[in-house]
C-alpha cells in the first residue's frame, strides 16, 4: 500500500484547520479510503489519552474518530502543554520528556523532527491517505529556521500543502496573498492550493476575491467554506474555542482558570438542551443562581488556585455552598477543593505547600509518576458505567475519600463531603457517559435528553456533507502525493 498525504496549513491560529481536517477525514472514509490524521507539533492543554497510555492533542483524537480509527500517539508526536507564560511540558510520542522554557525550545529541537517523521511514516504504512494539520502560520518567518510544525515538516516530508484563510477575521485576501509574499521559494513550491473558511452570506459575492487570490498567487481555489453552525457540538481544542452555551434552566457555572486543561468535560453538558453553561472570565463574580459550580482541570493547580483567589472566586464558591449549592472538582479542580496541596519537588511549578478551599477533607501531594490512562469505572451509588481518562501527577487522600463515589476495578476513586454536596475525582470525560450525566442532572432537579456520542458522530457526518458541498474534494485528493520513504 502506497499512502498519499496532503497538509492543511492556515494563515494563523484558530482559522479552522482542525475542523476541516476532521471533516475531510470523515468525507474520505465515506468514499472508501483508509485515513489517518497527523499533526507534527501541537500546543494545547486539552490532551486526549490513547489506548496505549500516551497523550495527544484532543483535536487529533477527534480527527481519529472522524477517520473511524483508534487514536494513537503517532498522530501527534510532539505536544506542548503550557505551564507558565514562558515554559511548557513537552510530550514526545505520547510520553512526558520534561519541561522546557520557550526560548530553549525554539533554539533546540534536537530529535523532534526525526520523531515526527518516524511517526508520520509509521502511520503512512497502514493507510491510503494521511491528512496533516499545521500549527499557527507558515508566515511567521522568525520561527522558520527550526520549524517542525508547518513548512519545516512539509519540506522534510515532501508533502503538498493547501493554505486556509479565515474570512471571518477580515482581510482574508491579505492573509493568503501576504503569506505568499513572505515565504521563501522552497516553501512556496510546497503550496498547491488555497481555501477560504468561515464565509457568511452569498458565496458568489466573493467570486472576485477568490479569483484575485488565485491570480496573485497562482494557486487554485479548493473552495470557499461557509460557516459551519454546528461546530460547537464538536469537542473544543483550544481555550479560544470554549464559550458559554445558553440552554435550559439548569445552570452550571465554570470559573475560567488561567491554565484550564482538559475542558472537554464541558462538551457533553453543553450539548444538553436543559443545561446552560456559563464560563466566567477573570474580573467577574460567579453568579449566585448556579445549580452547580464545576471547577475544571488545570495544568498548574497551585498557580490556578492563586488565580482563582485573586478573582475572589473562592469567596463566591463558599457562598454558593453555604446557600445549599453543589460543587464538583475534576482533577486539578478536585485538588483545589481539599485542605492542602503540597508540591515538595516543584513538579507542578514552584515547590511549596498551600491551603485549598477546604470543602473536602482531603490532602494532595504532587509526587509520583504521571498517571496517563483510559479508565472504565462504575458509580458506587447506582452501578452506572462511566468511561473516561486520567492525566495527573498528584495523589489525594483523606477522610472524605472513604466516601469515594466511583469504583475502578475495585479501586476507590474520588471523594464526597459528608453532606453529599461537594465531590471531586481525577476522572476526566465522565460526563460523556449518558447514564451518568443523566444521574448528575437528575440530582440537580433537571432532566437529560441528549445522547452525546451519537450527537458527535452525527455532527461529523454533517461536517463531511458540508465540505463535500463547498470544496472540490476530487481536486484536493488529486493534489495529495505519495509519501516518500514510507
Amino acid at each position: 500500500m502506497t499512502a498519499r498525504a496532503i497538509m492543511i496549513q492556515g494563515t494563523g491560529s484558530n482559522v479552522g484547520k482542525s475542523m476541516i481536517v476532521a471533516g475531510l477525514a470523515r468525507a474520505f472514509v465515506r468514499r472508501g479510503l483508509s485515513v489517518a490524521p497527523f499533526k507534527p507539533q501541537n500546543m494545547s492543554n486539552n490532551a486526549a489519552v490513547t489506548p496505549e497510555g500516551g497523550e495527544i492533542g484532543r483535536a487529533q483524537a477527534l480527527q481519529a474518530r472522524a477517520a473511524m480509527r483508534a487514536p494513537h500517539t503517532d498522530m501527534n508526536p510532539v505536544l506542548l502543554k503550557p505551564e507558565s507564560e514562558t515554559g511548557a511540558q513537552m510530550i514526545v510520542q505520547g510520553k512526558r520528556r520534561g519541561t522546557q522554557a520557550a526560548g530553549s525550545f525554539m533554539r533546540d529541537k534536537t530529535g523532534l523532527l526525526e520523531a515526527a517523521l518516524e511517526s508520520f511514516h509509521r502511520l503512512a504504512a497502514d493507510v491510503d491517505l494521511v491528512l496533516i494539520e499545521g500549527a499557527g502560520s507558515p508566515a511567521e518567518t522568525n520561527l522558520r529556521k527550526n520549524d517542525i510544525a508547518n513548512m519545516g515538516f512539509a519540506c522534510a516530508a515532501e508533502v503538498p500543502v493547501v493554505l486556509v484563510g479565515d474570512i471571518h477575521r477580515g482581510g482574508v485576501i491579505a492573509q493568503i496573498v501576504g503569506t505568499h509574499t513572505v515565504l521563501e521559494q522552497q516553501d512556496l513550491a510546497r503550496i498547491k492550493g488555497f481555501a477560504v473558511n468561515r464565509f457568511r452570506g452569498d458565496r458568489s459575492l466573493f467570486d472576485g476575491g477568490r479569483d484575485d487570490i488565485a491570480a496573485r498567487t497562482g494557486w487554485p481555489s479548493m473552495g470557499v467554506i461557509p460557516w459551519f453552525w454546528d461546530a460547537w457540538k464538536l469537542p473544543a481544542e483550544d481555550m479560544m474555542d470554549i464559550a458559554s452555551r445558553p440552554g435550559g434552566a439548569c445552570k452550571i457555572v465554570v470559573p475560567q482558570l488561567e491554565r484550564m486543561a482538559n475542558f472537554d468535560d464541558l462538551d457533553p453538558l453543553a450539548a444538553e438542551p436543559n443545561v446552560t453553561i456559563e464560563i466566567v472570565p477573570a474580573g467577574r463574580a460567579l453568579p449566585g443562581d448556579a445549580d452547580l459550580v464545576l471547577i475544571p482541570g488545570s495544568k498548574s493547580t497551585i498557580g490556578d488556585l492563586a488565580y482563582l483567589r485573586a478573582q475572589g472566586w473562592d469567596i463566591d464558591i463558599l457562598a454558593h455552598y453555604r446557600r445549599g449549592g453543589h460543587v464538583m472538582g475534576l482533577c486539578g479542580g478536585y485538588q483545589m477543593l481539599g485542605q492542602t496541596i503540597d508540591d515538595p519537588d516543584g513538579v507542578d511549578g514552584r515547590p511549596g505547600k498551600v491551603a485549598g478551599l477546604g470543602l473536602l477533607d482531603v490532602h494532595t501531594v504532587m509526587a509520583g509518576e504521571k498517571r496517563v490512562t483510559l479508565t472504565e469505572a462504575v458509580t458506587r451509588d447506582g452501578n452506572l458505567p462511566v468511561s473516561g481518562y486520567e492525566i495527573h501527577m498528584g495523589r489525594t487522600n483523606g477522610p472524605d475519600c472513604a466516601r469515594a463515589w466511583l469504583d475502578i476495578n475495585g479501586r476507590a476513586e474520588g471523594a464526597v463531603s459528608a453532606d453529599g454536596r461537594v465531590r471531586g475525582s481525577y476522572l476526566h470525560g465522565l460526563f460523556s457517559s449518558d447514564a451518568f450525566r443523566a444521574s448528575v442532572l437528575s440530582g440537580l432537579g433537571h432532566e437529560s435528553v441528549a445522547g452525546y456520542d451519537d450527537g458527535v458522530d452525527a455532527t461529523l457526518d454533517a461536517l463531511a456533507d458540508h465540505l463535500e458541498d463547498c470544496m472540490d474534494l476530487d481536486a484536493l485528493l488529486a493534489l495529495a502525493e505519495p509519501v516518500r520513504g514510507a
